[in-house]
C-alpha cells in the first residue's frame, strides 16, 4: 500500500486551498484509491471503506485552507483514515451493544476496540515493510523474527554466515522502521513487541 506523492504536490494542496476544483479532483483521483484500500483493511468492509472516502475527501475540502500548511501529505491523509476507521467501527460497536441491551459493557470496550484497530493497522504496515524488503532481509526476517530461528540456525539454512545473518536483519529492522516513521505511526509497544 506504499504510496509515491502526487506530482507538484504542494502546488496541488495550494490550489485546493485556494478552492480550485480541478485540483481537488487531482488529489481526489490520486490519493482516493489509497483511502478506500486502507480503510477496508482496517474495516473489512467495502461498505465502510467507500464511506470513509467520501469523509475524508469532505472533510480535506471543507478545511482546504489548512492545506499549505502540511508538510506530509501522505501522512495527514492516513491518519485520517485511520481516525475516520475507528469512528465507524466505535459507532458500529455501541450501536450493536446498544441493539442487544448491554449499552453501559459497550463504552467500556471502546479501549479494546482501539487497542484491536491498532494493532491491525501495525500488522498491515508490517506486511508492507517486509514485502519492500531485498529478497535476502526479507528471509532473515521471516527465519528469525516469524519463524524464531537463531541466527546461527538462520545461517545454516540459508547457507551464509551468522555475521551476514546478523547484517541483513539489522538493515531489515531499519527498512521497517523507517517505513512506520514514514507513515507517522509509532506504537512504541506493538513495534517492540513485532520487532524484538
Amino acid at each position: 500500500m506504499a504510496l509515491k506523492p502526487l506530482d507538484q504536490e504542494n502546488v496541488i494542496l495550494a490550489k485546493v486551498a485556494q478552492g480550485d476544483h480541478h485540483a481537488f479532483f487531482l488529489l481526489f483521483d490520486h490519493y482516493q484509491r489509497y483511502v478506500y484500500g486502507f480503510g477496508r483493511k482496517l474495516t473489512r468492509s467495502d461498505d465502510q471503506a467507500e464511506e470513509i472516502v467520501q469523509n475524508i475527501f469532505q472533510k480535506i475540502w471543507i478545511r482546504r485552507e489548512k492545506l499549505p500548511e502540511i508538510d506530509h501529505f501522505e501522512a495527514y491523509i492516513t491518519r485520517l483514515v485511520r481516525n475516520q476507521a475507528y469512528t465507524i467501527l466505535r459507532k458500529n460497536m455501541l450501536s450493536a451493544k446498544i441493539n442487544t441491551g448491554l449499552g453501559e459493557e459497550a463504552a467500556m470496550e471502546v479501549s479494546d476496540l482501539n487497542a484491536e484497530l491498532d494493532y491491525r493497522e501495525t500488522v498491515v504496515l508490517l506486511n508492507e515493510a517486509i514485502q519492500s524488503l531485498p529478497d535476502q532481509q526479507r528471509k532473515v526476517y521471516e527465519l528469525c523474527h516469524q519463524q524464531g530461528l537463531k541466527y546461527e540456525d538462520a545461517a545454516k539454512e540459508m547457507n551464509i554466515s551468522p555475521d551476514t545473518v546478523h547484517y541483513h536483519m539489522k538493515l531489515a529492522l531499519k527498512t521497517i522502521r523507517e517505513h512506520f516513521k514514514r507513515r507517522s505511526f509509532l506504537y512504541p509497544v506493538l513495534i517492540s513487541f513485532l520487532f524484538k
